[in-house]
């Protein structure tokens, strides 16, 4: 997790610049670099680094004798870039993954990253031809905002954050701050005062429609039987994910998306012989069914396991906080921020572990959200899933990426593998529907039998973060409706039409959010397009479906798949 910053043609003060710049300072703890470019007026390039891999010649903005005349920014990881450079043909000077970047723009131009195996975002500056790219992965999973004006002005951040204070400083009314698209690498064209012009847009990958890469698993290899194929790139997706210099962990609810990557991660480090157990995080309130399932798959897989407990008051805490990290109002996306949040401050402060496995990107592809079971065909679940997976970078990864940046971890994602996706969704839309009351069915049956998991934990239902974290008589989104409504007033309520128009909020707690926003981003609610809600369903908020549902799905469950 790094946080990379950049303005071209900037007429903003220097000292207005640093200030912004630093307000990414929590993506990269351990070192940071602001740079003016000689080539060019007032252009700079910033860089706040955790450093992951080569910590000696991986620091950023990065540089090549070979290539002099680019200079690149970047925060992610390439998975593949050991083989691109043996396919491609060019020797790496270092061992940052980063460095392909660089040679692979040298050699095919704009349409470099379709080559790239991996998550990132970047802002590459080629010098003697006087333009700059910006792209961003495939789901968004590593963010990447940018702000342009009509007179030339460009700059890039890894957060909004990093931006909002430069727009006060201009005088472009048109300016503003927007996403940029994942999946996408947008070029610009640079005059002689650094200032920009927007030349074009190519989109290098779009959901559903990326090739199976020929490493880490040859496509051809694959064979008929399913369950084995998800079983093969569902692993290698983890394998390729350990590359790292530093302590890896894992996030661990007791889920089956979170158990399964864990499952994994200990099965695959034993190869790499390192010096380290694996630690193991969960996150809930005492007796909380969460942290029971957790520790029961701990126990099994032998972790040095960390819990969590965290009370009413420490969930309310932090409600600012959170909402300032992840910039969003969505309500859904705050509960679960707050769990992931307060765990990756511990882990921060109470462990050394800095590479953070995460089951995120799982109920999207897999349809593991509880509305899937009322879907009224397998093409609407299909169509559904496809869906979530594109605006999935403004609400689950959002979230993630955000709550573990906040403490300076770095958080990585398997089930958001290119491999893995492709073939996922390439199977047919029926058989990737709930079964038998089960949401996520094909997926847990791939590794039934295969004693990774307990068996209920493998077949445990899905359960929203905010009913999982807590007990039954306490669930997060009473705790803090509760609090909400002693901070808003009914009056305050009745005017939420005309304070806020775009998404307006209808609760008191969707309203103290909203204000909490505005505090920070005002007249930002463009950011987020829509309130997250479940389909096919008149409850409000995923986490509002019925726990009796929850229960007679697990019940049936069982008498489904054992006692037939």
């Amino acid at each position: 997790m790094c946080g990379i910053w950049a303005v071209f043609g900037s007429a903003v003060d220097v000292s207005v610049q640093c200030k912004v710049f630093h307000k990414v300072a929590h993506r990269g703890p351990d070192a940071f670099r602001f740079e003016m470019i000689n080539h060019f007026q007032n252009c700079c390039l910033g860089f706040h680094r955790l450093a992951i891999v080569d910590d000696v010649r991986g620091m950023q903005p990065m540089r090549l004798y070979t290539h002099p005349h680019i200079w690149l920014i970047y925060n992610g990881e390439i998975y593949n870039y050991e083989s691109v450079s043996d396919q491609h043909r060019f020797h790496r000077s270092t061992n940052c993954d980063g460095e392909s970047i660089i040679h692979l723009y040298a050699k095919y131009g704009i349409g470099f990253p379709a080559y790239l195996d991996g998550v990132f975002a970047f802002c590459l500056l080629d010098a003697a031809n006087r333009k700059v790219f910006i792209g961003r992965d495939t789901f968004g999973v590593r963010p990447c905002f940018k702000l342009v004006t009509d007179s030339g002005f460009l700059a890039v951040c890894s957060e909004a954050k990093g931006l909002f204070g430069l727009s006060h400083n201009l005088t472009d009314e048109a300016a503003d701050i927007v996403q940029v698209d994942p999946g996408t690498v947008e070029e610009y064209d640079l005059d002689n005062n650094g200032r920009a012009t927007f030349r074009k847009m190519k989109q290098f990958h779009s959901i559903g429609n990326i090739p199976l890469y020929k490493t880490p698993v040859d496509a051809d290899s694959l064979g008929s039987d399913v369950a084995a194929n998800i079983r093969v790139l569902l692993e290698a997706s983890v394998k390729k994910r350990l590359m790292a210099d530093r302590r890896i962990g894992c996030l661990l609810s007791g889920g089956v998306d979170s158990s399964l990557v864990t499952a994994l991660v200990v099965k695959n480090v034993k190869d790499l012989k390192l010096p380290y157990p694996i630690q193991t995080f969960s996150v809930g309130m005492e007796g909380s069914t969460d942290i029971i399932a957790a520790r029961k798959v701990a126990k099994h897989l032998d972790t040095e396991h960390h819990e969590i407990i965290f009370t009413r008051q420490d969930a309310c805490s932090v409600i600012d906080e959170v909402i300032r990290h992840i910039e969003s109002y969505d309500p859904s996306s705050i509960r679960s921020s707050i769990c992931s949040y307060l765990a990756s401050k511990y882990i921060s402060e109470k462990s050394d572990t800095v590479v953070i496995m995460s089951g995120e990107g799982s109920d999207e592809l897999a349809q593991g959200y509880s509305y899937f079971h009322k879907a009224p065909s397998p093409e609407a679940a299909n169509v559904d899933s496809r869906r979530l997976l594109k605006v999935i970078h403004m609400y689950a990864v959002l979230r993630a990426d955000r709550t573990t940046a906040a403490w300076g971890l770095e958080l990585r994602t398997p089930f958001l593998d290119h491999q893995f996706t492709s073939y996922y969704l390439s199977l047919p839309a029926e058989d990737r529907v709930p079964r038998k009351g089960v949401e996520k069915y094909l997926l847990r049956s791939a590794f039934d039998g295969m004693n990774l998991l307990p068996n209920d934990i493998l077949w445990r239902p899905k359960e929203p973060i905010s009913d999982g974290v807590t007990d039954d008589k306490s669930p997060l989104i009473g705790i803090l409706q509760e609090f909400c409504d002693k901070q808003v007033s009914d009056e305050q309520l009745e005017q939420s039409a005309s304070l806020f128009p775009f998404n307006t909020p209808r609760t008191k707690q969707a309203f103290y959010y909203r204000q909490v926003f505005e505090k920070y981003y005002p007249s930002k609610a463009a950011w987020i397009p829509y309130i997250w809600r479940p389909q096919w369903t008149d409850d409000a908020d995923q986490s509002e479906v019925k726990k009796l549902t929850q229960k007679e799905i697990s019940r049936n469950m069982y008498n489904t798949m054992y006692n037939e």
